[in-house]
């Protein structure tokens, strides 16, 4: 990534040396988005007596994006000032009393039941035969069989080792998610099966297999997140539902992504509550533990999710709306 110009480079650099080698915290997106205000600096040809909330105001307007993207930017830029402030750089923040704007309702996609189904076959028939590619996109087929059916992060059953999967109790112990919990989940038959499936093909073609990853990428490491997103999206575009994200007022509707599945599972649990009779809300307790939530009432969203036909009946009537205005 290209260097930072402006005349505060150098203080960029070392807040982002800080972050990486005191506070543990990645480099990205926070150069990144430094680099947004680096270059905002260059072309207002701004100095220290430029800070002022007037001066952040004016690059928040100029700023061609959604209030989600200006608001990650800035919280960046904030953070950086914190440490300016804490080496007597400036004598106080000058972003401390700038609000966040107010962002747009987010609608995530969400696949029905049977669109999963065909997901999953569609992922299938995308398996090469050739010796080099076929256990590795048997692999990728298997973990995107996990994120549907168990309602996975994509980084879930990426990272699973083979000591995580226990057959005997059908679970899948899952190590430091995101949130740095450790959980056990249960997962559904059918799914037992097919890993079964799997490390037994597994052994067939690699006797000698000393990968430790449940779902072996090549030679010893584990798939990348990349190699399943793309496989993913071809079988999106194969379904004929690839489409982009649309922002309608302030309502963005996500385009299908692999975490739509964890989504997808939420809200199809609920309903298959719902039609059984039972309560969702009681449920959201249950269903919060099983995906990693360290809240319930981050759960509680998907009760206001609908499937994925009332999603597009949504959107088309958006879409109406906008066209006959």
């Amino acid at each position: 990534m290209r260097p930072y110009k402006s005349f505060l480079a150098s203080e960029m650099e070392d807040y982002l040396q800080y972050r990486s080698k005191n506070l543990g915290y990645k480099t990205m997106p926070a150069r990144y988005h430094l680099l947004k205000f680096d270059d905002y600096l260059r072309k207002t040809d701004a100095g220290w007596h430029s800070l002022t909330p007037s001066f952040f105001l004016g690059m928040r307007a100029g700023l061609t994006m959604e209030a989600r993207g200006i608001n990650a930017i800035f919280s960046s830029i904030r953070s950086f000032f914190r440490f300016l402030a804490g080496r007597g750089y400036v004598g106080h923040n000058p972003l401390r009393d700038i609000p966040r704007l107010k962002k747009n309702v987010v609608v995530p996609f969400v696949f029905s039941p049977d669109q999963i189904d065909l997901l999953l076959k569609s992922v299938s028939k995308n398996i090469r035969t050739t010796n080099g590619c076929f256990l590795t996109d048997l692999a990728i087929y298997m973990v995107v069989l996990v994120m549907a059916r168990c309602g996975t992060r994509i980084s879930e059953p990426i990272k699973l080792l083979r000591c995580n999967y226990r057959r005997d109790d059908a679970t899948l112990y899952i190590e430091r998610t995101k949130f740095g919990k450790d959980r056990i989940i249960p997962i559904p038959k059918k799914v037992v099966a097919e890993i079964e499936n799997y490390l037994a093909v597994r052994q067939t073609l690699r006797p000698n297999d000393k990968n430790p990853y449940l779902f072996a990428g090549r030679e010893e490491r584990s798939l990348s997140g990349n190699t399943v997103r793309v496989a993913f999206d071809k079988a999106v575009s194969d379904m004929g539902l690839k489409q982009s994200r649309k922002v309608l007022g302030n309502v963005s509707f996500n385009r299908p992504t692999p975490h739509s599945l964890r989504h997808s599972f939420a809200v199809n649990t609920l309903n298959r509550i719902r039609k059984s009779g039972g309560s969702a809300q009681n449920a959201l307790p249950i269903l919060a533990a099983y995906l990693g939530h360290t809240d319930y009432i981050c759960t509680s969203v998907y009760l206001r999710v609908s499937d994925a036909m009332s999603r597009k009946n949504l959107v088309d009537f958006c879409l109406w709306q906008r066209v006959n205005k």
